[in-house]
Parts: C-alpha cells; structure tokens; sequence
C-alpha cells in the first residue's frame, strides 16, 4: 500500500488566492461571458491531469477487472475521458490490457442532523451484481462528503471485493466531514465551479474549461432551470 501511495500522483492543490485566468485569455462561448468571473482551469490542464490519473489507476488494477461506476449527472466528462485513457495507457505501455465494465448511477441521499444519511442508489438493476468485484466510483466533485461515505457504507452491504473511488475536484470547506477519495484531480477553493460537466440550474455543462461564476449567472440562472 505504501509503494502504490508513493507511485501515485500528488493532489494538485488550488490556493485560496488564486485569481485564475481572464476569460479573454481562451476561448469561451459568447453566450456566457457574462456569466462567468474567470477561468479557474482550462479544459487541457484538466486532460492532462485525467491521464495522469489513468495512468495511476490502471497501474493500480493491472490485469485485475474492475466495474466503473459513474456518477451522473455531473462525472460523465470525467468518467469518458478517464476510461479512455486508461485504455489508451494500457495500449501505450504494452501491458495486458484492463478488463472493465461499466454502469451509471444517480445518488438521492437524505442526511439527518448527526451527519448520518440514507442512500437511494439508482441505475443499476442489480446490486448484487458487485458482489466480489473491484468497483471504482467515478465522481465529478466532493463537496462536505456526506454523501459519498453514505454511499460507500451502502455499498457494504453487497460485500464488494474493494471499492476505491475517484473524483476530479475535491472542495475545500469548512462543512466537509473529511473524507478524501483514493484519486484525486485537483482540491480547489470554496468556490461555486461550472464546466466540464459541472453545472448549475443545467448549464454550463458545455463549458470545456472550469470555472467560476459571476454573480450575474447565479441571478440569471438563479430560477431558470433548463
């Protein structure tokens, strides 16, 4: 386990201070650019560091199956381009390739006061189908936690053969329980992030670079769901 930490990738941490980058410095539909406050990640930074991560989690499972669970609706960017460069890795190196199925998921989680919560799991038929087999939840962003170890306390119950979990952004927040997944894209100011899947009110998920909202979005947008 110590050797696999080492080998893996550091968590590229997002000061508080950092102001980003001037929308005018890439390129930005027309129709949000007053929506928008800055770039806090451009659309090839966050590629290159999904290849790294493949790279760490197909070195990781080896010739082992795994079963990859994508969490909708905000990590279906991450979850393509992660698998895809996973197999691209494999191709690369000329190792055996990774066998892997997947599924998609949504969460409905109810949370009482003690930070305890009940998980609705939705999407897969069949739970049981992860008895025994190595799962990798695929996550677009963890926010306080509180759902994700609710989920993974859910998943116990199906006796799965290990379950590791990846997540592109990780917030800091003083509401957060904690938790860190096993894969981790970069941790990031307590910001509201739109792009690259990440949405609000439904837009925005056309947006290949992360960024932040202005406060103009958040009005507009604010009760206008697409």
């Amino acid at each position: 386990m110590e050797a696999e930490e080492r080998r893996n990738s550091l968590v590229i941490k997002i000061p508080d201070n950092f102001k980003g980058y001037p929308l005018n410095s890439f390129c930005v539909p027309a129709h949000y650019t007053e929506d928008l406050a800055e770039i806090l990640l451009p659309c090839g930074l966050i590629l290159d560091r999904v290849e790294r991560l493949a790279k760490d989690i197909a070195i990781h499972y080896e010739d082992q199956s795994f079963r990859a669970l994508c969490v909708l609706k905000g990590g279906y960017k991450f979850f393509a381009d992660l698998l895809d460069r996973v197999r691209q890795y494999n191709r690369l190196s000329g190792q055996s390739s990774v066998p892997f199925s997947t599924d998609f998921i949504r969460i409905q989680s109810y949370v009482d006061d003690k930070s305890t919560g009940n998980v609705r799991v939705i999407g897969l038929d069949n739970l049981e189908n992860i008895r025994g087999k190595n799962v990798l939840i695929v996550e677009d962003i963890i926010d306080t936690g509180r759902t994700m170890v609710a989920l993974l306390e859910h998943l116990k119950l199906y006796e799965p053969r290990e379950v590791k979990v990846a997540s592109l952004f990780v917030k800091r927040t003083p509401l957060s329980n904690g938790y860190k997944p096993d894969y981790v894209g970069f941790e990031t100011p307590d910001r509201f992030l739109v792009g690259y899947a990440l949405d609000y009110n439904e837009r925005f998920r056309d947006l290949s670079h992360v960024c932040v909202i202005s406060d103009t979005g958040r009005k507009k947008y604010a009760n206008d769901p697409m």
